[in-house]
């Protein structure tokens, strides 16, 4: 039963993105919009996403959490929307519509010739962050979950390895022994930091304790290497601007713990920018 109901999950997707092709990028990301604003909340729970919402803004009124929800699902529709794209992100068709920021970094990256952690999390368009560090010239391995519907996952596979990333590494313990392999040889890992991880450990995000994994730390300690943070921001809904932090050094008397909290702390920052623009559907805090 739960094939069949992937199947027509599918089948349907296909669907809305030869639609979205036809009408082009700007109109795609406005039917998406609409879309995720009228869909989304059926397919999620709403308890949740209220309860994470109100872990970061325990202050806030009703109001206020409920117009962050409606612009997060409208986002979540452009990005569903935007993924036929990428490809025309990575040529330069769409280049207008993507600026970068920290370029510098990235080119001192490829100068040093020694592998980096790229850390960031579900901002937005968040595949094109992987596909701008790749594109600018540095070997990559980017991290991912694969998705629950069989069939929709051999298509966003195919996506991601085609356009955003050639180097793609399933999360999960095998996952871990591939990041060593690749780092080993002097390729750079771009890992999400948000999503809740059962073998990671307890640090606070928003003064709340979250399972957060340890991997930039492991990586850290391991090899010696700095951690990049990358951010990416929606600006005037069919526009991007992606912004390559300068690279941290840690101590290397710094423990797992204390890189971890750091990292979360950076990653609280970037979620108060834009709170509409974070993926607020993970269960977050569940411990």
């Amino acid at each position: 039963m739960k094939y069949i109901k992937y199947f027509f999950q599918f089948i349907l997707i296909k669907l809305f993105f030869l639609i979205f092709k036809l009408v082009g990028y700007k109109n795609a990301s406005n039917l998406g919009g609409m879309i995720g604003s009228k869909i989304g909340p059926i397919f999620k729970s709403k308890k949740i996403i209220k309860n994470n919402l109100k872990n970061y803004l325990p202050d806030f009124d009703d109001q206020k959490i409920k117009n962050i929800i409606n612009k997060m699902w409208e986002n979540y529709g452009r990005i569903f929307a935007e993924y036929i794209f990428i490809k025309d992100f990575r040529s330069t068709k769409l280049e207008k519509n993507l600026k970068i920021n920290g370029t510098e970094y990235l080119d001192e990256i490829k100068k040093n010739q020694k592998p980096v952690i790229f850390v960031s999390g579900h901002f937005n368009n968040f595949e094109l962050m992987a596909m701008q560090i790749e594109k600018s010239g540095i070997n990559l391995a980017a991290v991912y979950r694969p998705l629950n519907n069989i069939f929709l996952n051999k298509t966003m596979e195919k996506i991601r390895k085609n356009f955003i990333c050639k180097n793609q590494i399933k999360k999960g313990i095998s996952g871990l022994r591939e990041i060593l392999t690749f780092f080993k040889k002097n390729t750079s890992v771009a890992i999400m930091i948000d999503q809740r991880v059962t073998e990671g450990i307890k640090c606070n995000l928003f003064n709340k304790p979250a399972y957060t994994t340890t991997i930039p730390a492991q990586l850290v300690k391991k090899f010696n290497c700095p951690v990049v943070p990358v951010y990416i921001e929606r600006k005037n809904k069919i526009n991007f601007e992606i912004t390559i932090n300068k690279p941290i050094y840690f101590e290397k008397n710094d423990d797992l713990e204390k890189i971890t909290i750091n990292l979360n702390l950076w990653l609280e920052k970037m979620i108060s920018k834009n709170p509409e623009q974070w993926i607020w559907t993970h269960n977050r805090w569940k411990l």
